[in-house]
């Protein structure tokens, strides 16, 4: 019997209540650890198909006639077009259609970043798109850029109000302070570079709309195109087989879905809108910048008194300001807490979601900030975070579903425990060190997700959802969840994802939701369809359905006797057995997070600022584990992503202009093999209670938060100096380590007497 029930979802931390409709009897969670095949490492489902070239992406995807769409971009920050003439644009070879801002709100006569979209073109070949618009007889009136955040908070040039937490009382905390440290930290601008560039390729069948499309949410792109174009939603239809990484960029249907729309609306023939290399790194989103004033106060003995905030993002001209105080509030038991986010609107492009949006930021600041003090306290670090531990969450005042934050730091205390040891590699300019940074974020997902499975009468199962797998091996999870509910082998589970039209509603794939949302469905599902195997077999063979259960291929009872599934499923002919799942509600009154600790060996030549980071140890909190080969592989891409951000990974621009400098791979340096240390990684694997039928929460986004605080906590340990800034480049390590230097002068110079 279905139950109508009001829960609240969670993605990324906003947080929305909705009703849902549940079964009455919820499948309790398998007990802990592994299982037959849920827990056990198992290669990617689907791996065979990418590494053969077999599996078809968006990029990959040809249709009869299609054509092919350059686009007008603005190359100036901020302009307003005078003129614009597409007349020679449209008479030139194999031009279909054009596209102005007259035709298409997404295009602009006002930009106010490169890359804006001013007009489109259709033609024949993506070559003689762009050959037309060089025809584009277009006059500019260059207007004076914003590019400074300060600057733009000083105007009130914002993204929107700023955004106040106030708990406690701050001047009290510091009021009863021993010790204040305060501090600036930033951050950089960091382009998400995906390897499969923004696109869509859209078809009209009638009035059916079919997007093609590499993108993170089915159904968002779904009902968000619907709405712009005043469609039924079910009138239109959106795929994605396979995706070439988004990391958050790709959670919505972006101005190159709607131009590929009209102009195949116009010239009745399906049309590509693909964004160049180029193109990716000017419009579709970044990592925004931040600047972070800091302070703590604390008792001698290490306990916090006070934290205060005052965090500038610089969004661009549109966007949202990302989390960056959420760790300050969160991540530690301190009463008197006050933090002010101000988003910038200035004119850069504009920032979009990427992995772990804000806490990527937010805890290189606070992470390094509690290094200075427990160095001014002459605490050790990992003992420092250790008495300052919350055991509930302060923000919402609610306990945590699970937490087991303490046994990261237990974990992790035998590699932290080497410093004198590693300290002791010392030799000549080369410095070796060891830091730590803790981590919080989200991941639980939630409802509405559903599933279906199918078993024939050859006994093999298939798995139906309209998720997508963003390179994050979930479909592999989800077979993984299936087979072990039905007790069948993996390689008897097909999954069919990717399509709104071939499958029920499934979430985003943002937020460390993707499994903690879709896995309980389907396990939901499989169960459903397993409870009908159970009951033909206890009707053909005699016996109770109590004695009855799924395991290896059979159905084997507990009083003897064992029987293969496709033996009973068999009886069916052609009939089929359909089982359907949904995901359940979130625990009431919980917060649901994830927690971990990594811990990193750097070595600095003092005389050069060259870093080396030999080993990042990744100890992270998730619930259960479905895959731990896949898991491994998700903190391994984390940790290697955030060594990006840490190092090399800038975007540049031109002091006056605005102007993007690096657009292309060889100028925006992102690491390579060669830069990836060791990472051992330490998953708890202990599901949490509270949390659906699975007791797993998210993975994507919690190995890169904490890997850029504890490298630089590392360097300071090598070194003694602070580093404030990333990316930490060789200038940025030779200031920190001058500024060490004066600091140990000061302190050695003889007092005046």
């Amino acid at each position: 019997m279905a139950r109508l029930i009001r829960t609240e979802k969670e993605v990324e931390g906003n947080y929305t209540e909705q009703w849902i409709v549940v079964d009455e009897d919820p499948v309790a969670q398998w007990p802990s650890g592994p299982l037959e095949i849920v827990g056990r490492p198992l290669a990617r489902v689907d791996g065979a198909e990418r590494a053969r070239g077999e599996a078809v992406y968006t990029a990959d995807l040809q249709l009869p006639g299609m054509l092919h769409v350059a686009v007008l971009r603005s190359p100036h920050a901020h302009a307003r077009v005078t003129q614009l003439d597409l007349a020679r644009a449209s008479e030139a070879p194999g031009v279909r259609a054009v596209l102005t801002p007259d035709d298409l709100d997404v295009l602009t006569r006002e930009p106010g970043y490169p890359g804006a979209a001013i007009a489109a073109v259709a033609a024949d070949t993506y070559d003689l798109a762009a050959e037309a618009l060089e025809l584009a007889d277009i006059e500019w009136e260059v207007l004076q850029p914003l590019l400074d955040p300060d600057e733009a908070v000083q105007q009130g040039s914002l993204i929107d109000e700023p955004e106040r937490y106030d708990r406690g009382n701050v001047e009290q905390g510091f009021a009863e302070a021993d010790v204040v440290v305060e501090t600036e930290y930033r951050t950089q601008t960091v382009l998400h570079n995906s390897m499969e560039t923004h696109q869509s390729v859209c078809q009209w069948e009638g009035d059916l709309l079919n997007v093609y499309t590499s993108t993170q949410y089915i159904w968002g792109v779904r009902a968000e195109t619907a709405a712009k174009l005043g469609l039924p939603e079910d009138k239109v239809r959106v795929v994605c087989h396979y995706m070439g990484g988004g990391f958050g960029a790709k959670n919505h249907p972006g101005e190159y879905t709607f131009i590929a729309a009209e102009l195949a609306k116009r010239t009745g023939r399906p049309v590509r809108c693909a964004l160049t290399r180029r193109e990716e790194n000017l419009t579709t989103g970044n990592r925004h910048a931040t600047i972070q004033r800091l302070k703590v106060g604390a008792k001698a003995d290490g306990t916090l008194t006070a934290l205060v905030g005052d965090f500038v993002m610089a969004v661009g001209w549109r966007g949202f300001k990302s989390w960056t105080a959420g760790p300050m509030k969160m991540l530690y038991h301190c009463p008197n807490v006050s933090t002010v986010e101000y988003g910038a609107k200035v004119n850069t492009g504009p920032n979009a979601a990427f992995r772990a949006p804000g806490f990527v930021e937010g805890t290189f600041g606070l992470e390094c900030l509690l290094d200075e003090l427990a160095a001014k306290l002459e605490i050790d670090p990992l003992e420092l975070r250790r008495r300052n531990h919350s055991d509930s969450d302060l923000v919402d005042d609610r306990p945590y579903s699970s937490k087991n934050l303490i046994e990261c730091y237990r974990r992790a205390e035998p590699h932290w425990e080497k410093r004198d040891e590693v300290r002791a590699r010392s030799n000549g300019p080369w410095k070796h060190g060891i830091g730590m940074a803790s981590q919080i974020w989200f991941g639980a997902g939630g409802p509405p997700s559903y599933a279906w499975v199918r078993v024939g009468s050859d006994g093999r199962a298939l798995v139906v959802t309209a998720m997508q797998d963003i390179g994050t091996g979930t479909k592999t999870a989800m077979a993984q969840i299936a087979a072990e509910e039905l007790g069948l082998p993996v390689d008897r589970v097909q999954v069919s994802i990717g399509d709104s039209a071939r499958g029920p509603y499934a979430a985003i794939s943002a937020g460390s939701s993707t499994t903690p949302s879709m896995g309980p469905a389907v396990r939901a599902a499989a169960h459903d369809a397993a409870r009908q195997i159970i009951e033909i077999a206890a009707q053909r063979y005699h016996k109770e359905e109590r004695v009855l259960s799924l395991k290896g291929g059979n159905v084997v009872s507990a009083d003897g006797g064992s029987w293969p599934i496709e033996e009973v499923t068999g009886l069916l002919d052609d009939a089929q057995i359909l089982g359907k799942g949904a995901r359940g509600p979130n625990p009431t009154g919980m917060r649901v997070l994830t927690f971990g600790v990594q811990v990193a060996e750097v070595a600095v030549d003092v005389e050069t600022g060259e870093v080396r980071v030999d080993k990042i140890v990744a100890v992270h909190d998730v619930g259960r584990v479905i895959n731990p080969l896949g898991a491994s592989s998700q903190v391994e891409g984390g940790v290697i992503q955030g060594l990006g951000h840490t190092f090399s990974e800038d975007r540049l621009l031109d002091p006056n202009t605005g102007a993007v400098l690096n657009q292309t791979l060889d100028a925006y340096k992102m690491p390579t093999i060669a830069d990836v240390p060791e990472i051992v990684t330490d998953l708890i694997d202990v599901p949490d209670e509270h949390l659906t039928n699975l007791g797993s929460k998210g993975l994507g986004e919690p190995p890169i938060i904490p890997t850029s605080a504890a490298v630089a906590n590392a360097i300071r340990d090598a070194t003694g100096a602070d580093v404030r800034s990333l990316p930490i480049s060789r200038e940025e390590m030779l200031r920190a380590l001058a500024e060490a230097k004066e600091k140990e002068k000061t302190r050695e110079a003889p007092t005046a007497v």
